[in-house]
């Protein structure tokens, strides 16, 4: 193919890329730059930046929100923060614990349970709420962090990728640790743990993400103010108001900055077991 062949394929491979990338941020800036600007201004949509960021974010963090005034958005970013971290933690380790037992123990059947596993990524996780909540109110979990959390944590997903990267580990390193005299969990904290780290913190990410955004979760099991995450606080503010603009801003930072910045560990992780 000649030279002046090559550059329009090149130039028309970067223009699609950066229509594309336009396409998914202009709206996201537009939605941000509106919340810069001091009440009283033209709403969204705009493009242009304003110089109220500070005065507008610095009050609304710490105002009172909520019918009843009794919860803030801090408060709620708490929350948001807690089910996010604790959902992506405890489904990591519950994961890497199970696909540990799967293949490094003489468990019966234990292909027929990891099939169960997999049975389970079929059905959407919202299909099972209903069942769940009535477990969760005879615990007495309702309205607290724990029945935010705990319900949510059994992973089919989480056991796949780790299974998958555990089969790729030589057996020479579980026969020299046996050699060593070290039993299953000093080969697992010794060995596995660091080998897996790079998937688990990839995981943990995506997992992240994903319990940060839960909704039809947090609406079921929280009747109480205190208890609301920024998703299911939404419903306080109204959704082209300057205060309801500066609550999705500040549900969508967090999320968005992590697979920024981290996305080729995410990558790495998930494909490829290694930084």
């Amino acid at each position: 193919m000649p030279s002046w062949q090559r550059w329009q394929a090149q130039l028309a491979d970067h223009l699609i890329l950066i229509c594309g990338a336009l396409f998914m941020v202009v709206p996201v800036w537009m939605l941000v730059a509106a919340t810069t600007h001091l009440p009283g201004a033209r709403p969204f949509p705009r493009l242009d930046p304003g110089t109220g960021a500070l005065e507008n974010y610095s009050g609304f963090l710490t105002g009172s929100a909520g019918f009843s005034g009794d919860v803030t958005v801090l408060a709620m970013f708490w929350n948001s923060f807690l089910l996010g971290a604790g959902f992506a933690a405890l489904k990591v380790l519950l994961s890497l614990l199970a696909a540990y037992a799967l293949i490094y123990f003489r468990v019966r059947f234990a292909s027929a349970i990891f099939a169960v596993l997999l049975l389970t990524l079929m059905l959407p996780l919202e299909s099972r709420f209903l069942p769940t909540y009535e477990i969760v109110a005879q615990l007495g979990l309702v309205n607290s962090r724990s029945g935010l959390i705990l319900p949510l944590v059994a992973s089919g997903l989480g056991t796949l990728f780790f299974r998958q990267f555990l089969l790729t580990v030589p057996d020479t390193l579980l026969e020299s640790a046996r050699l060593d005299g070290a039993g299953p969990l000093k080969f697992l904290k010794d060995i596995l743990l660091p080998l897996s780290t790079p998937t688990a913190a990839a995981l943990f990410l995506v997992l992240f993400v994903n319990g940060w955004n839960q909704y039809l979760w947090p609406v079921i099991v929280t009747t109480e103010e205190s208890t609301y995450t920024l998703v299911r606080g939404m419903q306080f503010f109204g959704n082209s108001s300057l205060r309801g603009l500066m609550l999705a801003v500040i549900a969508m930072l967090p999320p968005a900055l992590l697979v920024i910045l981290f996305q080729r560990q995410v990558v790495k992780g998930l494909f490829d077991g290694s930084h």
